[in-house]
């Protein structure tokens, strides 16, 4: 019989669910044989998605990266030798150190990372402070998440908003741009557990994803104008009277400005003919919205997600709907209000994690949605010469794609990639080194959906010579001759370090080992803003933002278009007619999981789903190969013709690998490097197309 034991670990991926899992292991081969949801997690419940069910399949994937590598074909080709670690390692700090003496200096090393692994410690710790201490260019990472976090900051402060468990306890519930049973399955199940007991569920999409199809009322907005559509709301909110007096007047900022604005500005009539709503549907919308408590039975919750804030007006949108829980006093009742992120109710160290103090004065800042023109040398600094890129892979998911790619095979740029796979990405770097698995290593975890901490114990040892980051950097900063006090410190003590905060009180690593998920020291129905005690500099929710005015931007929420609106932009619309977007498919998580073969027959192959009128005018039938394009780049996909999307809308999914495309390129060959109004944010759904059948049918 097998010896075999059972441990706990959590999902790494970037997903707001954050799961707990439990994972078998054959202790005679060292082996994980089985691995299935921790039913012991408070908010998670013990069942998985669809790909991280097939989470083993990834860990013991037949092209797993196992050794080191060096190229020695032209880039781009994926021909490579085995090396040693020490070899690459010696290689990579010798080109670091010939660099940064060099006349372009060590800024002309650019470290790329996002969350492929959303671990503490892997997906910030001893990376930072090695690029810190070297002095290299300081990366913003705004791919996903910013320009809505700061257009949440200047309504709310930086702060959570409410406490996901008590959604059983909302009554009328908006996904405002959320394909919520896909991408947070677990809060989708509140969900429905609320629509059990009452609750009328509301998607606001230009899409009509899953989330659409199984709610109570789709809302077919036009991209980039939810701004407009809340700014709307608001006026009827306040002509109707349904805005909640007593906390206007105890907990808000600027309520006078914004019903002025609001009443002069964005009466139904001119919200429908920028959103594409009709007027019956807003004025509906509003005052169910309005009467949530007394026509449903309880508050009103706004899940507002990212989709929403990827165009130029993004940040604006994300402030302008946090908003209206304010007018309504849907903040006062647990269930209530909104739900961007909980991340910051977190109280991490990061400080301690990262080290900024190492920063030098001066060192230049990349956005890392415009790693097109950094790799292109059109960014102020200098050249950029060497590229470290980990928990990424930018050759797929970046902006403007084609030029993404000219930039990467460049002779001069000298590439690093640590990855589980020779990715699009990998296939480019002149040193490849192999990353280990979350079965692999050990990790410390909060989320951005719940409000449990979690720590991930190894399960299994590095498959063959992989490692994680939190080693590769050790070994990078002892070559480089770095302080052993920074460095030389093991992944418990910064785990430890990371929990010495108040916020944390009694919250121990030993804990965490020995009881799981812990939730943070929070009382159960939460309700954070009840009272006010918003985290702006007034404590109060800002209609009015000061902090706005100094910077010379209006103060008040208005609408924002994207930049490429047909409605704005009639020259550019009048080449390329389609606003397109494209959310994440089901069966991939951004690139991640794309090379597994259960998951790539699931999503089958890439499609474009297009209006009958828009596909009529165009000669487009189901099945049809077309070709997707603009001024930035071409992209092919299979034609699905329906009433998934408005006319004047097109949709596609993911962000496939270039070998499961026909001709190399996926959409974003046609998204754009442009950045929203707050926080750098990316624009990918802010993208005018044209679309036109293949030759070849």
């Amino acid at each position: 019989m097998l010896g075999l034991k059972t441990v706990r670990v959590v999902c790494p991926h970037d997903c707001p669910d954050t799961c707990s899992m439990s994972v078998t292991v054959d202790t005679t081969t060292q082996r994980a044989v089985q691995l299935r949801g921790d039913r012991e997690h408070p908010f998670t419940r013990g069942f998985l998605c669809q790909k991280v069910n097939h989470y083993l399949e990834r860990v013991y994937h037949p092209d797993r990266l196992r050794h080191p590598l060096r190229r020695v074909g032209p880039k781009g080709e994926g021909r490579f030798e085995r090396l040693s670690w020490d070899a690459a390692i010696a290689e990579i700090t010798n080109r670091f150190w010939e660099i940064a003496v060099s006349a372009h200096g060590p800024q002309a090393i650019l470290p790329y990372s996002y969350a492929g692994t959303m671990g503490k410690l892997h997906y910030g710790s001893l990376d930072r402070r090695f690029f810190y201490r070297l002095g290299a260019s300081l990366l913003d990472r705004t791919i996903c998440s910013s320009a809505g976090a700061a257009g949440s900051n200047v309504t709310l402060g930086a702060r959570a908003v409410m406490d996901p468990e008590t959604t059983v306890d909302a009554r009328y519930i908006i996904n405002w741009g959320s394909n919520t049973a896909v991408t947070n399955m677990h809060l989708w199940s509140l969900m429905h557990q609320a629509r059990t007991r009452g609750a009328k569920i509301v998607t606001v999409d230009p899409h009509r994803s899953r989330t659409a199809a199984r709610s109570d009322w789709w809302l077919p907005i036009r991209p980039g104008t939810d701004a407009a559509l809340a700014l709307g709301v608001a006026h009827i909110l306040f002509r109707d009277g349904l805005h909640d007096h007593d906390y206007l007047e105890r907990y808000c900022l600027g309520t006078s400005e914004l019903q002025e604005r609001v009443r002069n500005e964005y009466a139904p009539e001119r919200v429908a003919q920028i959103t594409g709503l009709t007027v019956a549907e807003i004025e509906q919308f509003a005052s169910e919205y309005g009467r949530a408590r007394s026509q449903f039975g309880g508050p009103a919750l706004i899940r507002v997600n990212y989709g929403l804030q990827r165009h130029g007006g993004g940040g604006m949108a994300v402030r302008t709907i946090c908003c209206l829980p304010a007018i309504t006093g849907d903040w006062r009742y647990p269930g209530g209000g909104a739900l961007l992120s909980t991340s910051l109710t977190y109280p991490f160290d990061d400080a301690f994690l990262q080290r900024p103090n190492l920063i030098r004065p001066g060192t230049r800042t990349v956005n890392m949605i415009q790693l097109a023109e950094a790799l292109h040398g059109e960014l102020p600094g200098p050249p950029v010469q060497a590229l470290f890129v980990y928990n990424a892979n930018p050759a797929t998911v970046a902006p403007d794609q084609q030029r993404v790619h000219a930039g990467l095979r460049r002779d001069d740029l000298f590439t690093v990639v640590h990855d589980q796979f020779l990715t699009d990405t990998a296939r480019y770097a002149d040193i490849v080194l192999p990353a280990t698995t979350q079965l692999e290593h050990f990790d410390l975890h909060g989320s951005y959906g719940h409000l449990y901490v979690q720590v991930n114990d190894p399960a299994i040892p590095p498959l063959a010579e992989a490692k994680p980051n939190t080693e590769v950097f050790r070994l990078l900063a002892r070559s480089m001759g770095y302080e052993d006090e920074l460095f030389q410190i093991s992944d418990e003590e910064l785990a430890r370090g990371a929990l010495r905060t108040p916020g944390f009180a009694g919250i121990t690593l030993e804990r965490l080992r020995a009881e799981g998920p812990i939730r943070l020291n929070l009382p159960p129905n939460w309700t954070p803003f009840a009272e006010g005690n918003f985290g702006t500099p007034s404590g109060k929710c800002e209609f009015f933002s000061e902090r706005e005015r100094r910077a010379g931007r209006d103060p008040l929420p208005h609408y924002v278009p994207p930049h490429e609106d047909p409605q704005t932009q009639p020259e550019l619309a009048a080449r390329y007619p389609l606003q397109m977007v494209s959310p994440p498919g089901a069966a991939f998580l951004n690139s991640t999981f794309a090379n597994i073969d259960a998951l790539r027959q699931s999503a089958g192959e890439a499609v474009l789903e297009i209006h009958p009128s828009d596909a009529a005018q165009r000669g487009i039938f189901t099945g049809q190969l077309v070709q997707v394009g603009n001024d930035r780049g071409r992209f092919q996909a299979r034609a699905v013709v329906g009433e998934t999307v408005k006319p004047g809308v097109v949709a596609t999914f993911g962000t496939r690998w270039a070998c499961d495309t026909v001709d190399g390129y996926n959409c974003n060959a046609t998204t754009s490097t442009a950045t929203a109004d707050l926080g750098g944010g990316a624009t990918f759904f802010d993208n005018l197309v044209e679309v036109a059948v293949c030759e070849e049918n």
